[in-house]
This record gives structure tokens, C-alpha cells and sequence, in this order.
């Protein structure tokens, strides 16, 4: 009986450690800098959003926040690294569309479970995308441009770097009646140089990457993928406007995730941080001539969309018939 009283005596005092640690460190938290992931290559709009929305974190937390590029794979790379870190809250990602949403259905097999492997965090807000060509590209609009495809069935060629860029261009060449050559990337400036040099003629990238470019006279913009036209560059069309569609419409978003298993008071701390970033005028004036809407709110809620955007992507994915690699 006295065996059974010391066990349980030590178990208790075990879970009392245990739990005095946990509240210790939370509370404490941050102590130390916070590595954050971008799963895409500087100068993507994941890591401008990123710095700049870190850049305010500070202020809140008290700590660096250290941003670390890790592209490749559609982002599948960075975010299977902090799948893998531990859950405390020194490691979080950048995610996106692509890595907490498409790649489910873009892949055979991934690294990690997507549904369980990240703690949801913070949505940060959402960008749409805008179709363009290279300048010696004979097309003046998106009808024009559908009309070369269809008369040169997969020699027009176009660039993807990311799910996004992907998925939005096979969608319009689905519901266009058209076949597009894609051209991988590792990165969207990578291939914003090749759209600019004529290296492809087509490219479907977020406002970060592609309206300078547009504005700047170096490729020519024909639309943009959401429903409705962006104040940013209201002269562009819709797709759905361009082409006499009704149902197109496709942007990215970004959001910051934890691995799985980070405590709940660190996460309620890291929203906080999101939240006041997305609020401050810095930030909403910083990226509001790129059509980026913040959407400050509590990691439930991002855990909702999560899982009504992985049913959103896969189904855009097999409808333009995109096999999983």
C-alpha cells in the first residue's frame, strides 16, 4: 500500500512541475527571438507581408522576430520545418494558401498531416492576383490572349512559382477551353524576370510581385482573379468581366501557424501580436496599393477557414484538372 502512496505521491508531484513549468514559461514568453518561417523566397509577397507584419510583432512581444526564407516545393519545404520544430513558440510559419490548404490535394504524399500538424494562429489577410503577358505578347486583352491559345493549342507558355500562380492559370485555361504550356519556378521574382526578358509569355502573380511591373510599363496587365475589380488598378478587368465567366475567382492569403502542440496562452500572445500588426496603420497603409485586405481575428476563426479553404482549393484543383505530383 505504501508503494502504491509513494507512486502516487511522485506522479502527483511530477504533474504539479510539470504544470508550475508550463504556466512559468508561458508566462514568461517571449524570452528570446522567434524565428519565423516564410516558406517562399525574399521579395514574394509572403515575405513582405511577412517582415513588415513582424516588424510591428516586436513591439507587442518585446523579442526579435527573426524571418527565415525557406522556399521550394510550393512552400512545402519551410512548412514542413516547422511541422517538425517544437511546439513553443520560437518557431512559427508564414503559411498561405498553398501550404495550409492546396498542397493536400497538389501532392501524393506530404512530409506532414496538414489538417493536424500546425496550431492556427492569426489570419493575416488576402491579395488578389493579376493575369499579364510579356510586352511583344500581340494580346491587348484576355479574350485576345484566349484566342491565341486556342489557335496554338499549348505553345502559349506561362510561369508558376507557387499554388496560387498555378492553380489560378490552369483554372482560367479549364473554363477558357484552352491548353497553357507551364513553366515551373522556385521563386515569383525568378519568374516575373523571365515574363519581363520573354522568356514565358504569361503570368498569373499576386499584386506584390506584379504591379510595379505592371505600372511600370514592363509587361502588360489584362485582369485580375478576383470577383470583384481592385481599387488598386481599377482600368483591369475581372476575368470573370474579360472572358463572360461567372463563377472565377481565386486570391491568396496569408496566416501565421505554430506546430502543433504550442500552449494555448503562447498562442493567444502570438494572436495578439498578429492582430495588433493587421490594426496598425503602418501596416494597412504599407500594403494597400497592392489590394491587400487585413482581417485581424482569434485563431478559431482561422481554424475555420483553414478547413472551408482546403475544400475551396481542392476543389478548384480538380476542376482544372491538375494531377497530384
Amino acid at each position: 500500500m505504501r508503494s502504491g502512496l509513494c507512486r502516487r505521491a511522485v506522479l502527483a508531484a511530477t504533474l504539479l512541475a510539470a504544470s508550475t513549468a508550463f504556466a512559468q514559461g508561458a508566462s514568461g514568453y517571449p524570452s528570446k527571438p522567434i524565428r519565423v518561417v516564410v516558406p517562399f523566397a525574399p521579395g514574394s509577397a509572403t515575405d513582405q507581408i511577412a517582415r513588415a507584419f513582424t516588424q510591428k510583432m516586436q513591439e507587442s512581444l518585446g523579442q526579435p522576430l527573426v524571418v527565415d526564407n525557406k522556399p521550394g516545393v510550393n512552400g512545402m519545404l519551410g512548412a514542413a520545418e516547422v511541422a517538425r520544430a517544437t511546439p513553443d513558440g520560437y518557431t512559427i510559419l508564414i503559411g498561405t494558401n498553398s501550404t495550409n490548404a492546396a498542397l493536400k490535394s497538389l501532392m501524393k504524399k506530404l512530409p506532414y498531416d496538414q489538417d493536424t500538424a500546425f496550431a492556427p494562429v492569426a489570419y493575416m489577410g488576402q491579395v488578389p492576383l493579376i493575369v499579364a503577358v510579356n510586352n511583344d505578347v500581340p494580346a491587348r486583352t484576355l479574350r485576345e490572349l484566349v484566342d491565341i491559345a486556342k489557335a496554338k493549342p499549348g505553345q502559349v507558355t506561362f510561369a508558376s512559382a507557387s499554388t496560387s500562380q498555378l492553380v489560378s492559370t490552369e483554372m482560367l485555361a479549364s473554363m477558357a477551353g484552352v491548353q497553357l504550356n507551364n513553366i515551373p519556378y522556385k521563386s515569383g521574382p525568378a519568374a516575373m524576370t523571365d515574363l519581363i526578358g520573354g522568356q514565358v509569355m504569361m503570368f498569373t502573380a499576386d499584386f506584390a510581385v506584379m504591379l510595379p511591373q505592371v505600372n511600370g510599363g514592363k509587361v502588360r496587365g489584362l485582369a485580375v482573379t478576383s470577383a470583384k475589380r481592385s481599387p488598386a488598378v481599377p482600368n483591369l478587368p475581372t476575368v470573370n468581366e474579360a472572358l463572360g465567366l461567372k463563377d472565377y475567382e481565386l486570391i491568396a492569403y496569408f496566416a501565421a501557424f505554430a506546430p502543433a502542440g504550442t500552449p494555448p496562452e503562447i498562442v493567444r500572445k502570438l494572436n495578439e501580436a498578429v492582430n495588433a500588426a493587421a490594426q496598425s496603420k503602418d501596416v494597412t497603409e504599407k500594403f494597400a496599393p497592392i489590394g491587400f485586405v487585413p482581417e485581424p481575428g482569434p485563431p478559431e476563426a482561422l481554424a475555420q477557414r483553414t478547413k472551408a479553404e482546403t475544400a475551396k482549393w481542392a476543389k478548384a484543383i480538380k476542376d482544372a484538372k491538375i494531377e497530384p505530383q
